[in-house]
């Protein structure tokens, strides 16, 4: 339900890394993933021609009505999202629920970004943190996922509720194999190669015509 570290092979390519810093760099390229990434919200799509805010302003609406479909449908009043760490106690047990089930997604988010390669921090969505891609990531299906476990432990009485939320959602994502999801959509959204691709050794040498072979005596 956390991912505090992980360690990378020394090995490993970084053929996955490299695309997404150039689709990051670019901002035509860039663009093109930040609406890729917003369409993928919507079943029946988007319409053409939008600008970004736009597109920002339908994505709020959608976050909107399902905040209220859940509410209507699990008895559970819902007025805004709230959430404070240094203030958690005040908080009502829908926004507790919430944000104990949003950081589950995180730690998986962040799990599957690392093992195919890529980095939490180049996010295309969001910017300016080392957990940028994450957010990005995460919010693909928060509301598929987050939502329904939060608001049904919400409704129902007793203690420990946020233990209630995460066992609900290891279960619930298990379910959907989220994680096999993730890494799939990944290299949709990125355009990287399904296989892992095998470096060679030490690593190839950058140059403006093309990588050349690294490795050997080019004298």
């Amino acid at each position: 339900m956390r991912l505090y570290a992980s360690g990378i092979g020394e090995t490993r390519s970084a053929a996955r890394l490299q695309q997404q810093a150039r689709l990051w760099a670019n901002p035509e390229s860039r663009l093109r993933v930040v609406r890729q990434m917003y369409t993928m919200r919507f079943p029946q799509g988007l319409p053409e021609g939008l600008t970004l805010a736009q597109i920002r302003g339908h994505e709020g609406a959608r976050v909107r009505d399902a905040y209220a479909r859940y509410s209507q449908a699990h008895g559970v009043k819902w007025e805004q999202r709230q959430y404070k760490q240094n203030d958690w106690n005040r908080a009502t047990p829908i926004n507790k629920a919430l944000s104990a089930g949003n950081a589950c997604v995180y730690g998986l988010a962040h799990a599957a970004i690392l093992a195919t390669g890529y980095s939490p921090a180049l996010g295309f969505i969001h910017t300016g943190k080392m957990l940028s891609f994450v957010y990005d990531v995460a919010d693909l299906y928060k509301i598929e996922v987050v939502l329904p476990i939060a608001f049904r432990e919400a409704a129902t009485p007793g203690d420990d509720l946020e233990r209630r939320v995460r066992t609900g959602l290891r279960d619930h994502m298990t379910g959907l194999r989220l994680l096999e999801r993730m890494a799939a959509d990944l290299h949709h959204l990125l355009g990287g190669d399904q296989n892992d691709p095998e470096p060679t050794a030490p690593g190839d040498l950058w140059d403006p015509e093309g990588d050349v072979q690294g490795g050997i005596n080019h004298a």
